[in-house]
């Protein structure tokens, strides 16, 4: 190998720009017109050239073959040269080699986490949090990545579910992983199986260490439903699936001599922490719940009177089991439940499906104006007239207007019924079950079953009274369009309402719906000023003339009975007076008799 081999080696992949150094080679003397600028050739020209010089090459030699094997080495990572010199070698190969593997693997994890991403963007899902993995897409895959038991594949399959939902695609493997979680998703898609499928599946089958899910719901209506959802979806494991209906029973049920053969408790706060309060012993022990599950967790976490936070965290304080793991779910987004969630929870993942706080899309709605109370039962008569498809759901403000409505419709020759707290849970039970059996068309309701209550094929929501906040608008609305199917939502609205107008324009502009401009400029409300009108109901009165005339009617036969009633006690009391009056009279006149003959029996003696 001569001086020039080694320079060419030297300076391998180096260009030498004629065009720039042209007078520096025309001052050593080189001469550049007879050579071709390897800029200008084409693909052609090249090859020519390449044939041209292999001919012109000189026949190699012994010497040749020997500096072509060191060449060789060379391109395998090492060269001698001049004698003892080394350049290049085995590490710095291995370390492109590395680099190269590594290099590869990021791009792999890249082109991995966009397909992922990709999925994620095409379901509406959006997650915060590490680690977190790949959603599933069907429930083949859940049985080979996760282990799913294919019991609850086939209840799932019997329930109607063709393949998971959105919030079930992601939360599921989260939560099989034992990943605590807060979840977020719009009315009807399944929320309810996203989290009873993993809590089933880890418990297995049944053990007698007493409860070891609790699934808390805000109200009884909603805790029945969750109820027999689990009672479907656990047929065949073996699983004892429980309900607090009466707290005396319960008492004896599940206290301390009770043989603890049950698995999951489905509840209310208010009556678990009843029996959490007892004196003594509480007759519930969770020392051993591996899962606490809260359904609706924004309104749990509500404070003040008609709250249930002070309940939520004595139930929280009992369940200390060394393997507990909480899942909270909701249809609406609270910013102090992922605040909690994130200084409380251990590795928290949270998870969301669509935008949040918006409407189901599947719901056409609409805002009506009425102007009053009467064009308000104008109005909800007119579409009655016009025709509708049962069954309807009506939401008013509080039980008293509910059952002011009952009364204007039903001599309307509509199948109506009204629900409210007022009732009797016997009778709130019987309500929804001749609603769910369509023997009732139309259910008057307050917020009482505005939330979580799933009835099947609701096609008419109608928001007589305007709804207090647009948390409250999403899960009224959220009643219909469930499970992928068109539903509708009419709001009326007076000018008592405009302070509430635009939040609730708002929601169904991002939901996708047709809302006036001028809805949308109206002045924005502060966080003081929605949090007094979440609370502080507008002075609506009655709901017809009708109504006020025999709550008046009846005003007047109750102070008419209650001023007879006194005008009684106060006869009373005179001829008691008198009757007293006399017999005083009678003794004094008795007392004088006394004397008179003590006197005239003692002159008789003197005489």
């Amino acid at each position: 190998m001569n001086s020039y081999d080694i320079f060419r080696k030297l300076t391998r992949g180096m260009k030498f720009d004629h065009n720039r150094f042209k007078g520096d080679l025309k001052k050593i003397g080189v001469n550049k017109t007879n050579e071709v600028d390897k800029s200008t050739l084409t693909v052609n020209e090249s090859k020519e050239n390449e044939e041209e010089a292999i001919d012109e090459e000189p026949e190699t030699t012994e010497e040749d073959l020997v500096e072509d094997d060191r060449v060789n080495e060379d391109e395998e990572g090492k060269v001698n040269m001049l004698s003892d010199i080394q350049i290049g070698g085995s590490e710095k190969t291995e370390r492109k080699q590395k680099k190269k593997k590594k290099d590869s693997k990021e791009k792999q994890l890249r082109i991995h986490q966009q397909q992922v991403n990709h999925i994620r963007n095409k379901l509406g899902i959006s997650v915060w949090g590490t680690d977190i993995p790949d959603p599933i897409e069907t429930f083949d895959e859940m049985i080979e990545k996760h282990k799913l038991s294919d019991l609850l594949v086939s209840n799932l399959l019997n329930q109607g579910y063709s393949e998971p939902t959105s919030i079930q695609k992601q939360a599921w493997p989260l939560m099989m992983q034992g990943r605590e979680i807060l979840g977020c998703a719009p009315t009807g898609s399944g929320k309810t199986a996203a989290f009873l499928v993993p809590v089933l599946n880890q418990l297995g089958g049944p053990q007698r260490k007493g409860f070891r899910a609790v699934i808390l719901a805000p109200t009884r209506e909603l805790a029945k439903q969750t109820y027999r959802e689990c009672t479907r979806l656990s047929e065949g494991l073996g699983l004892r699936v429980h309900i607090i209906s009466n707290v005396n029973k319960a008492k004896e049920k599940f206290g301390p001599k009770s043989a603890k053969k049950f698995d999951v408790l489905v509840t209310t706060p208010n009556r678990l922490v009843f029996l959490l309060q007892e004196d003594d012993t509480p007759p519930i022990d969770l020392s051993n719940v591996e899962w606490l599950v809260v359904d609706e967790s924004d309104r749990l976490f509500e404070g003040g009177a008609r709250g249930f936070r002070d309940q939520l965290a004595a139930v929280y304080r009992a369940c200390t089991g060394p393997n507990i793991r909480r899942a909270l779910f909701s249809a609406t987004f609270a910013h102090e439940v992922q605040h909690w969630c994130k200084l409380n929870l251990n590795n928290v993942a949270m998870v969301t499906v669509g935008i949040r706080n918006t409407a189901c899309e599947d719901v056409k709605q609409e805002l009506v104006f009425c102007g009053n109370e009467t064009g308000k039962v104008l109005a909800l008569r007119e579409i009655f007239r016009k025709g509708y498809e049962p069954p309807v759901l009506v939401f008013v403000q509080t039980k008293e207007r509910a059952k002011e409505l009952f009364k204007e419709l039903i001599y309307d020759n509509i199948m109506v019924d009204a629900i409210h707290a007022d009732r009797t849970q016997l009778q709130r039970d019987n309500v929804v079950r001749a609603f769910r059996e369509r023997k009732i068309w139309v259910l008057i309701c307050t917020e009482l079953m505005a939330r979580g209550i799933d009835f099947k094929g609701v096609n008419l929501v109608i928001n007589y009274d305007f709804p207090p906040s647009a948390i409250s608008y999403i899960h009224r609305v959220g009643r219909t369009g469930r499970a992928q199917h068109q539903g509708k939502a009419v709001t009326f609205w007076t000018m008592e309402d405009k302070p509430y107008l635009r939040s609730i324009a708002l929601v169904m502009h991002n939901s996708g719906q047709h809302v006036p401009e001028w809805m949308l400029e109206l002045k924005k409300a502060t966080k003081n000023e929605k949090k007094k009108l979440s609370t502080k109901h507008p002075e609506r009165g009655h709901i017809s003339q009708g109504v006020l005339y025999e709550k008046v009617n009846k005003r007047k036969l109750k102070q008419m009975k209650e001023k007879s009633k006194r005008m009684k006690m106060m006869n009373g009391k005179a001829a008691i007076n008198g009757d007293d009056e006399r017999s005083d009279h009678n003794m004094i006149n008795n007392v004088d008799e006394q004397t008179k003959k003590k006197k005239t029996k003692k002159k008789k003696v003197v005489q």
